[in-house]
């Protein structure tokens, strides 16, 4: 190897060198101090109509729901909805879990389900085993209201699995909960924005209080 070729060689591996000391590090755990939130989605109102349209309220139980301070802040919002949506006809679906899977034991009696209206059913996306899609198809729905807790689990999995099914999601971020306010954070992002396009494309997150009937 010539001197010519010599710095040659040199040059570019200092040239690689630096190139590698600007990379990003190696994975998103080494990154995570570093790396910064998106801004908000844009909360959007939505004028809907109660024929076609479903409330779903999901795991919203005394022993869950009360248990997370956030869940009881979101109580009254999910109350005024399910009236709003009842007296303009609109399809109203709840899921239950826990020990004791009743009506009874649902956080607020004010907007307790009626008969036909609750199964039990756990998991985060509430069609798997639970008649909910055909319930949907005989009412002619075409938008589903996405309200329950947690938002990391029922809201992005029963939302994701709504808007996969062809319909329209709605998600007001004041009747979504969590035990952690980065989770509800999380989940608006992934519905609004994060998601994949089957998912974001067919979602609007909005408010209760900008939501009409």
């Amino acid at each position: 190897m010539t001197r010519k070729d010599l710095l040659t060689w040199a040059g570019a591996l200092l040239l690689a060198l630096g190139a590698a000391a600007q990379l990003p590090a190696a994975d998103i755990i080494a990154e995570w101090p570093s790396v910064k939130a998106p801004p908000p989605p844009e909360l959007k109102p939505v004028t809907l109509d109660g024929k076609t349209t479903a409330l779903l309220i999901l795991d919203m139980m005394k022993r869950g729901c009360g248990s997370r301070p956030r869940c009881l802040a979101t109580v009254p919002n999910v109350k005024k909805l399910h009236d709003q949506a009842r007296a303009a006809g609109a399809m109203i679906f709840y899921t239950l879990v826990g020990d004791k899977p009743e009506p009874s034991e649902l956080i607020d009696q004010g907007f307790a389900p009626r008969d036909g209206e609750w199964v039990a059913q756990r998991g985060p996306d509430k069609f798997l085993g639970s008649g909910l899609e055909e319930k949907l198809k005989a009412r002619g729905i075409k938008t589903v209201i996405v309200c329950g807790t947690s938002a990391q689990g029922v809201v992005i999995g029963t939302g994701s699995g709504s808007a996969q099914r062809g319909y329209k999601v709605i998600v007001p971020v004041d009747c979504m909960s969590s035990d952690d306010p980065y989770m509800e954070q999380y989940a608006a992002f992934h519905m609004a924005k994060g998601g994949p396009a089957v998912v974001t494309e067919q979602t609007t997150v909005t408010r209760s209080d900008m939501i009409k009937f």
